[in-house]
């Protein structure tokens, strides 16, 4: 999936030596990972490995005991220590948030409101953009992502699979710099996954930055440019996907493998 006509700015995400704990719980031991721009990086692993914290912590959800996070080789800025650590400039959280959309598993759309006014409603209250050029912005995605039709209907209306795809369209509508997916189809039942698969295959095409938290070996073998995999808060193995789920190095990678195929 690399895309040739990468520049060679500063990646888009780099995280470096981050620890995140919950009291005595300690979840990620020292993660250090990089988000070229245009490249698509797949984080696997068992359940309680430290997947989703690690997503979470990027987007500054978490916050992280100690290590950097950077994003366009800007560093998060820090006030206190340890448990007390938390992001120092609201204005960098807020911008940071703005350029990395995040799609969760449980889909969180406001039902209240359309499909058509969830995927306008970032842009205009948060980032006030021109109501008309977001609503058209807005309509393209839809169509996009294949529920064009669906603009006026409620989220309740909508199946699981067309609910992760307008979710996906109103992340998209941000125009981030950087997708964040956190099991993106394991809420679903599998004929809508392939809903879901597509879109995102599509989105790898388009070279966009994507992180991925994923028990789909088959999604991150065909998307990605790059394969993390978590073990008890510390990267195991990562690398190219064919060589991550073609020839594993670790014992440990190898019996995950052979335990998610089989299931």
């Amino acid at each position: 999936m690399n895309n040739p006509n990468n520049d060679s700015a500063a990646p888009v995400i780099q995280i470096r030596d981050l620890h995140k704990a919950y009291g005595q719980l300690e979840v990620l031991k020292g993660v250090s990972m990089t988000a070229p721009r245009g490249h698509v990086i797949s984080l696997i692993g068992s359940s309680g490995s430290g997947k989703s914290t690690l997503l979470r912590c990027c987007n500054l959800l978490e916050n992280s005991q100690s290590g950097e996070i950077l994003f366009d080789g800007e560093a998060v800025r820090w006030r206190g220590q340890g448990g007390d650590r938390h992001p120092a400039d609201r204005a960098q959280v807020t911008r940071f948030r703005t350029n990395l959309s995040m799609v969760f598993q449980q889909f969180n759309l406001w039902s209240h409101m359309s499909i058509l006014q969830n995927v306008m409603e970032a842009p205009v209250t948060v980032l006030g953009q021109n109501r008309a050029e977001v609503e058209a912005r807005a309509r393209d995605l839809l169509s996009k992502v294949g529920i064009g039709d669906k603009c006026d209907a409620w989220p309740a209306q909508l199946s699981g699979g067309q609910q992760q795809r307008a979710a996906i369209a109103r992340a998209l509508c941000m125009q981030p710099k950087a997708l964040l997916f956190d099991e993106p189809t394991s809420a679903l039942d599998p004929e809508l996954q392939q809903e879901v698969v597509r879109v995102i295959k599509d989105l790898a095409a388009e070279h966009r930055t994507m992180i991925i938290v994923t028990h789909d070996m088959r999604l991150a073998a065909d998307v990605s440019d790059h394969v993390v995999f978590l073990h008890q808060g510390l990267i195991c193995e990562e690398g190219p996907p064919d060589r991550i789920f073609g020839a594993p190095q670790t014992e440990r990678l190898q019996q995950f493998l052979s335990a998610t195929m089989a299931a």
